[in-house]
């Protein structure tokens, strides 16, 4: 089963690419579902229920984020309702929404999770144990199981993945929007990369206009965020896994502009 994995979609920018390269993508490499962080799909900044909308209906199966998923005060009370947007799992209990999902696509049963990093991140559940939690409560049958870890810290993430290795399918790292260059399939068949990169204007500082943020570290003052709109780049990864044994064959970077 060919999975694309997209990386963090900021704003009007990176719908726009997102929706042109979709179909070419799937064509081209046979991709059988689609998974798209997209925390920052809403100018910049969180995702609106519109803007989740918008993105499911590209055929896109499933959309994970991170610290950013609060930021626009309607999705408090359309998260409870959209099971195909996720927020990371290791939110306290009772934070509206889920941290995970079972799927199926043309008869074969998945997953996917949604962690946050706590090293320079806000203050949450220990992502560690919440997903050996989570884990004892996935179906047996379910072999093909993919996480999101947002995170800050390459150590964190590089940790997480040594935890995780014949626990899971595929770990993807997100949060930074640039993206890494040691995607490999670890001793035990899992898929890793640090971090699948940004989904926008690569003219930019990750997403945002230069001079604004040029401006911000040259005062310390505050300035607001304008979405950049130059040099659209598409960045993720396509991640193949045997639907037998849940182990995954290959990782490949995918940059289209």
């Amino acid at each position: 089963m060919y999975f694309l994995i997209v990386g963090d979609v900021v704003g009007r920018p990176g719908r726009k690419i997102l929706q042109e390269k979709l179909p070419y993508l799937r064509e081209t490499h046979g991709v059988d579902a689609v998974i798209v962080n997209g925390e920052n799909a809403a100018a910049g900044l969180g995702i609106t229920p519109q803007v989740c909308e918008e993105i499911l209906d590209m055929g896109v199966d499933v959309i994970t984020s991170g610290n950013h998923i609060w930021d626009k005060k309607d999705i408090l009370e359309y998260i409870p309702h959209q099971p195909r947007l996720l927020r990371p799992l290791n939110y306290p209990e009772g934070v509206p929404g889920k941290g995970g999902l079972l799927l199926e696509t043309q008869g074969i049963h998945w997953a996917v999770i949604n962690l946050s990093g706590r090293v320079f991140m806000n203050s949450l559940d220990c992502p560690f144990q919440r997903i050996c939690e989570y884990l004892y409560e996935v179906p047996e049958n379910i072999k093909i199981i993919i996480v999101d870890f947002h995170a800050e810290a390459t150590s964190e993430k590089i940790a997480m993945a040594w935890y995780l290795d014949g626990k899971i399918s595929c770990l993807f790292g997100t949060h930074t929007h640039v993206p890494t260059a040691d995607e490999q399939v670890f001793p035990r068949g899992m898929a890793y990369i640090s971090d699948i990169g940004m989904t926008g204007a690569h003219d930019s500082v990750i997403g945002v206009e230069v001079k604004q943020i040029l401006h911000r570290f040259l005062t310390q003052m505050p300035v607001k965020n304008i979405v950049a709109k130059e040099n659209l780049f598409l960045n993720g990864v396509l991640v193949d896994i045997d639907t037998d044994t849940g182990k995954a064959r290959d990782i490949k970077r995918v940059s289209v502009k």
